[in-house]
C-alpha cells in the first residue's frame, strides 16, 4: 500500500536549498540522532552500543548498494557518471569497515572528510530527482547516515581526534583526489566535481571558474580540518 501511494505521487525534479524536502530531512536526523545517542548512552552496554553502530554502517552501505544495482537493472547506467566515485558515495561503500573494526586511524580520517564534505551535501543538497524518488532518499540516508556514524562514534563510543589527526586526514585526501583525477581523466567524467562545478547551487558558484576553484578549495581545507578541530582542542584543553 505505502509503495503504491509512493509511486503514484508526483516526483519533484530536483531539490531547491531551503524547500520542506531540504529542511525536513535535517530535522528528522537531528531528532533521531538526539534520542538514539541519550539512549545508547543510559541504557546499552558497551558491546550493544557497538552493535548498533555496525548496524548502522551496513544500512548505509546496503543503502547505496542496492541504488546501484537498481540503476543498473534500469538500464543506461554509465560508468562515466553513475559510478559511487563521490566522495560521500565512497565514503558509504567503505564506512562498515569503520563500524565493524573502529580502527583509530580511521576515525581521524574520517571525522574531517564527513564532516567538511558531507555537510556540505546536507547544506547545499544536489538531487535531480527530489521525493518520493530512489535517488532522494538514497541522497539523505547516505548523507545524513554518514554524519550520524561519525557524531555517534564521538558522542557515544568517545573517540576523539587530536591535531595530528587534522594533517593525516589532509595527506590522504590529496591521495584519494588525485586518484580520482585519474579516473576522471580515463573515463571523462566529473568524479567530485574536479573537472567542473556541479549543476546545483553550491558555494563551489562563488569561486573562480575550473580549475582555479580547485586549488582553492584545496587551501582551505586545513583550516577547514582545524575549525573542526577547535571544539575537541578546547574541550580537551578544560579537563586538563
Amino acid at each position: 500500500m505505502a509503495f503504491y501511494f509512493l509511486s503514484n505521487l508526483k516526483i519533484i525534479e530536483r531539490v531547491t536549498i531551503g524547500s520542506l524536502h531540504h529542511i525536513l530531512p535535517i530535522v528528522f536526523a537531528v531528532l533521531f540522532s538526539v534520542f538514539c545517542f541519550r539512549y545508547a548512552n543510559r541504557k546499552l552496554n558497551q558491546r550493544k552500543k557497538e552493535t548498533l553502530f555496525q548496524t548502522f554502517g551496513f544500512f548505509v552501505s546496503l543503502t547505496i548498494i542496492i541504488f546501484h544495482s537498481y540503476q543498473i537493472c534500469q538500464g543506461g547506467y554509465s560508468i562515466s557518471e553513475d559510478l559511487p566515485l563521490y566522495l560521500c558515495s565512497f565514503l558509504a561503500l567503505i564506512i562498515p569497515v569503520f563500524t565493524f573494526y573502529r580502527k583509530y586511524w580511521m576515525y581521524e580520517i574520517l571525522l574531517f572528510w564527513i564532516v567538511a564534505g558531507t555537510s556540505q551535501g546536507v547544506i547545499t543538497p544536489d538531487i535531480a530527482e527530489g521525493f518520493p524518488s530512489f535517488d532522494y532518499f538514497r541522497y539523505w540516508i547516505v548523507h545524513l547516515g554518514l554524519l550520524i556514524i561519525i557524531f555517534y562514534a564521538t558522542f557515544v563510543l568517545h573517540m576523539r581526534p587530536k591535531l595530528k589527526s587534522v594533517f593525516k586526514s589532509f595527506v590522504v585526501i590529496q591521495v584519494y583526489l588525485g586518484i580520482s583525477i585519474g579516473i576522471n581523466y580515463l573515463l571523462k567524467s566529473n568524479y567530485s566535481y574536479l573537472n567542473r562545478k556541479p549543476v546545483s547551487a553550491s558555494v563551489l558558484d562563488s569561486l573562480p571558474d575550473w580549475p582555479y576553484y580547485l586549488f582553492i578549495v584545496d587551501a582551505f581545507l586545513i583550516p577547514m580540518f582545524l575549525l573542526i578541530y577547535l571544539p575537541f582542542y578546547l574541550t580537551r584543553k578544560k579537563t586538563i
